[in-house]
């Protein structure tokens, strides 16, 4: 009996978590997993590899202690959990994973009952992707809103890094990680040059020639808002991994595997959203 019990919690679960449209699914749904199928929801969705409860059965219920309700599916690629978030905010789902070393992990945002569950773990999907390289850190969507644009459509994604930093993957690996990693600085420190040679360690002149030759080899002035956008947008591109369903036709952008470090390397991640 409570074999049937579960496989009925599972199956409600991954409907509402694929979106299938079925006319009355929210309210079985609600009636079978004892949840409102009208309130406060958001889905988490989790890498392989993360410190999260894979080894329970395949749907978990747990209360955290400030009483929110979280519900994990265990999928072979991934752990996505719907958490009934009552009046609480997003933040609090996201410091508890954080605490607990469950990365990487990307949150959806809130969404309006169990209808829509299957857009927020779409979202949620979304914002896995924007994960760097071997981190285990847990991210908002609200919080990652360009870099998920970027990489939700890969085939742009690597055009706009062919058209805005193709004489910059030319260079040598070193010389293209002091470039970038030059304006990451730059970019964490809002603009500012003096901030950026204090965190680099450098004179504010070396900031300065730096920034100089990458606009040059992008030919994208960074005191230009439109063009300092195509150079943010290109930057999530080209320092995030390509998406793991990267079609073999496609070619994503000679050079980056050097960037920093020896390259991104492979990052376990939930499959890209449909």
């Amino acid at each position: 009996m409570q074999r049937r019990s579960d496989e009925r919690a599972q199956a409600l679960l991954d409907a509402l978590l694929e979106g299938r449209p079925s006319p009355g699914l929210a309210r079985r749904a609600a009636a079978g997993l004892g949840l409102p199928e009208r309130g406060r929801y958001a889905v988490a969705v989790l890498g392989t590899g993360h410190g999260g409860p894979t080894r329970h059965g395949p749907v978990r219920w747990a209360r955290d202690a400030d009483g929110v309700r979280w519900c994990w599916r265990t999928r072979a690629d991934c752990e996505i959990a719907v958490v009934a978030l009552g009046d609480g905010s997003l933040a609090e789902p996201a410091a508890l994973l954080t605490e607990r070393d469950a990365g990487p992990g990307g949150i959806s945002p809130v969404v309006d009952g169990l209808a829509e569950l299957g857009l927020a773990r779409r979202l949620a999907g979304f914002a896995l992707l924007t994960c760097a390289p071997r981190t285990r850190e847990i991210v908002r969507l609200d919080e990652r809103l360009p870099s998920a644009l970027v990489v939700s459509r890969p085939e742009l994604a690597a055009t706009l890094v062919t058209e805005v930093f193709g004489p910059l993957l030319a260079l040598a690996p070193a010389e293209r990680a002091l470039l970038v990693g030059t304006l990451e600085k730059w970019l964490e420190c809002d603009g500012s040059v003096g901030r950026t040679a204090e965190r680099l360690r450098c004179h504010r002149n070396t900031v300065f020639n730096r920034l100089r030759r990458l606009e040059r080899l992008t030919s994208r002035s960074l005191s230009t808002p439109r063009e300092l956008i195509e150079v943010m947008l290109a930057l999530d591109a080209f320092r995030l991994p390509p998406p793991p369903a990267w079609p073999a036709k496609h070619v994503w952008p000679a050079g980056r595997a050097a960037y920093a470090d020896g390259g991104p390397g492979a990052c376990d991640r939930a499959p890209e959203p449909p």
